[in-house]
């Protein structure tokens, strides 16, 4: 099925669709599945489910994201984005071919009695709107969609793994993120009599170097918590002290216990560091993702599955990114998996995600299939 899948793949690169917008591609996998003899599901909106196997045995879910980002390629393939400003530049066009040829080969599979065939269900999960915040994994969660299932398993592309290789960690693979805004209020002022006012742009300063640095001292540096500002605003004038100042930054951490106390933690910091200088402070921290935290027993079984299909070699350590990932909320109601999928040709050019530029080696769909496969079939 390799050519059937690469072009699959490289027609979804061609056409790619912001998140909640994936109608076009939820009906590319749709109709595929349908001439499989399967019976998709949809989701609210965008995006779909469907089960393949024995309906009285545990589900094992596979979840493929089916959104791409507000990038213009830059690649100069011969499918590259025909949507101006549009990319699949996350590998979300090749997590959705693995999971759809995963789900063609066990609709095969499933349906063969041979010896020692154990019962097996297994639900694909095509899930919209990875890339926004909220994003679509509470919404599959909240339609039941996990119920019932006893391990789910995702697939990531990485652009600095050799294709035919995959990187596993057990614990904290990707980091928990929340987006943080910092106002503060003054009664602004002339700059020669700063001392009459509030000098607000100077507290600004004190919070954006001070807030980061006193949080080493709060947290237990284990936990890998990461404050970093990108956006401050205060002022128009250069003899005028302002009335209103602005930070936003992105609040990030590698432990779920920490995660949950973080948030209060950064409000109490901001009105310490800023109060001295007659400001007042308003702090939101707005939740965007856990960390997605592997269950041991999955990464055995995903790991087991690597070598016996892929090669003794296949399986290496995944570094902790800091980046954020929704199939945390997942791993939140089911245990499960991520791995990182290679997609770097041996001896090539490394590439980044969310970059324009990037490109894949589309060996990596075979691969992914391969390795989902086995994992559904509880190869070992």
């Amino acid at each position: 099925m390799h050519d059937e899948l690469v072009a699959f793949r490289r027609d979804l690169h061609a056409h790619p669709e912001l998140s909640r917008y994936e109608v076009r591609t939820t009906e590319r996998v749709g109709e595929r599945l349908k001439a499989a003899g399967l019976d998709p599901q949809p989701l609210s909106g965008t995006g779909l489910y469907c089960d393949i196997g024995d309906p009285g045995a545990p589900i094992v879910a596979l979840r493929a994201d089916i959104d791409a980002l507000p990038v213009t390629e830059t690649t100069g393939l011969p499918f590259a984005s025909t949507v101006p400003g549009i990319a699949h530049a996350c590998g979300h066009d090749v997590h959705t071919t693995v999971v759809l040829g995963a789900g063609l080969l066990l609709a095969r599979l499933l349906g063969e009695d041979f010896p020692g065939r154990s019962p097996r269900r297994v639900r694909l999960v095509f899930q919209p709107a990875e890339e926004v915040t909220p994003g679509g994994a509470l919404d599959v969660v909240a339609a039941g969609v996990l119920e019932g299932a006893n391990a789910v398993y995702a697939l990531h592309c990485d652009p600095r793994l050799d294709v035919g290789g995959i990187g596993s960690r057990v614990g904290a693979i990707t980091s928990a993120f929340d987006h943080v805004r910092v106002v503060l209020h003054g009664p602004g002022g002339h700059t020669s009599r700063p001392h009459l006012t509030a000098d607000l742009v100077y507290a600004l300063a004190q919070v954006v170097s001070q807030v980061p640095a006193a949080m080493v001292r709060r947290i237990d540096p284990r936990s890998v918590v990461n404050l970093t500002w990108g956006r401050i605003e205060a002022g128009h004038a250069a003899n005028a002290v302002p009335s209103e100042g602005l930070l936003e930054g992105s609040l990030r951490c590698m432990d779920s216990r920490t995660w949950e106390v973080v948030a209060e933690i950064v409000e109490e910091l901001v009105a310490a560091v800023s109060s001295p200088y007659g400001v007042t402070s308003e702090v939101a921290v707005t939740r965007g993702v856990p960390p997605v935290d592997n269950d041991e027993l999955r990464v055995d079984a995903l790991e087991r599955a690597a070598r016996a299909v892929l090669g003794p070699d296949s399986v290496s350590l995944a570094e902790q990114s800091l980046g954020g990932e929704d199939f945390a909320w997942y791993l939140r109601e089911v245990p499960g998996a991520l791995a990182r999928l290679g997609t770097r040709t041996p001896g090539g050019r490394t590439y980044d995600l969310h970059q324009g530029d990037l490109v894949v080696d589309e060996r990596a769909v075979a691969v992914g299939t391969r390795l989902l496969v086995a994992l559904a079939l509880g190869i070992r």
